[in-house]
């Protein structure tokens, strides 16, 4: 499995492609940093977002685009900024018919760290361990983009197995409701039987024919 993570964000919006499947080592096959200018217009940046992650599409075709959940209580400005980059990322994807994953920042790092309070340094040094390079990527943006897509490729056998098991449970309630329907259905009215004994003639006493 080849997975693009997305570390969203307006002026640095961290990309990095993880390959492997969950159980065997995993090798890093991209990372880096879509940037814009801070002075730049929204619009103009959330275009910039765009081209750098269709590249990144178009030279390493990932077959799943993990993206951060947005989430945040605090400092409304910024996670706007940040939601709205996840939007492109998630628009880019989807154009193509590549399914999007969303993982909170607490799933990433307990599934990499096996702390959801991990800090970024952590997290970088566990990515640096997971994926066996010289050095933690820079700037931080880019180790939180590789540790998602590692954490997506570990969840992904374990989500498949959880949503079948939820397919599973609603196919066999529709069939029990079918079958407490079809038991409790009231069956429709049949035409009275005519018993022969009381229409036939009966034939008088003393008399033959």
């Amino acid at each position: 499995m080849r997975v693009l993570g997305v570390d969203p964000g307006l002026t640095r919006c961290g990309v990095g492609v993880v390959e492997g499947v969950a159980g065997r080592p995993l090798a890093m096959r991209g990372v880096g940093v879509v940037r814009t200018p801070a002075d730049a217009e929204l619009g103009h940046r959330l275009v910039a977002i765009e081209q750098g992650i269709e590249q990144w599409l178009d030279e390493h075709r990932p077959e799943v685009v993990a993206v951060e959940r947005v989430f945040s209580q605090h400092n409304v400005r910024t996670v706007m900024g940040t939601a709205q980059a996840s939007a492109v990322a998630m628009l880019c994807a989807s154009r193509r018919g590549i399914p999007v994953a969303l993982h909170t920042p607490s799933e990433v790092k307990a599934a990499v760290t096996g702390s959801g309070r991990a800090d970024k340094a952590q997290v970088g040094a566990m990515v640096t361990r997971l994926l066996r390079l010289d050095a933690p990527p820079k700037p931080a943006d880019a180790a939180d983009a590789l540790a998602l897509a590692i954490c997506h490729i570990w969840r992904a056998p374990a989500q498949s197995r959880l949503q079948q098991a939820v397919a599973q449970n609603r196919l066999q309630q529709a069939v029990a409701r079918h079958a407490a329907q079809t038991a409790g259905a009231t069956p429709a009215p049949t035409a009275p039987t005519r018993n022969p004994r009381a229409t036939a003639p009966t034939a008088q006493k003393g008399r033959t024919p």
